[in-house]
């Protein structure tokens, strides 16, 4: 029964989540630790469970997360697009819930290249008369 496994994949700025739903009790694993254990910050930790919540599946899916890459911030947003991706692979019809709250949106805001001739992505080097 290999079917009972949805995956999704969740990006945001730098970070990359690869997300795996198996049913269960509602336990969130994170780079094989606990969601306690993995953020510190409880707005963190709700970002993450916010399309179980807005789907009310919170206690029928455990969650298994890889991430790697950004910031803990560009980390929990990935892993909630995986999440909300997976959950449409498990039922279709989450989809106008999910939508709607904006969980499927893949954030397009990235760090911008640092451009020829100057220091950083804009930042010129600093002006002299003589």
């Amino acid at each position: 029964m290999a079917s009972t496994k949805f995956y999704g994949t969740g990006r945001r700025k730098s970070s990359v989540a690869r997300v795996y739903l198996v049913p269960g009790t509602g336990k969130i694993t994170i780079n094989k630790r606990d969601i306690d254990e993995y953020f510190g910050l409880e707005t963190l930790k709700v970002v993450v469970r916010q399309p179980l919540m807005a789907t009310e599946t919170a206690d029928k899916f455990d969650v298994l997360v890889n991430v790697h890459g950004g910031g803990f911030t560009g980390q929990a947003g990935a892993i909630r697009h995986g999440i909300s991706r997976a959950l449409l692979e498990a039922d279709a019809e989450y989809r106008p819930v999910l939508k709607s709250a904006g969980y499927l949106t893949r954030d397009p805001r990235m760090k911008e290249r640092k451009k020829y001739g100057l220091k950083a992505a804009r930042r010129a080097p600093q002006f002299s008369k003589r």
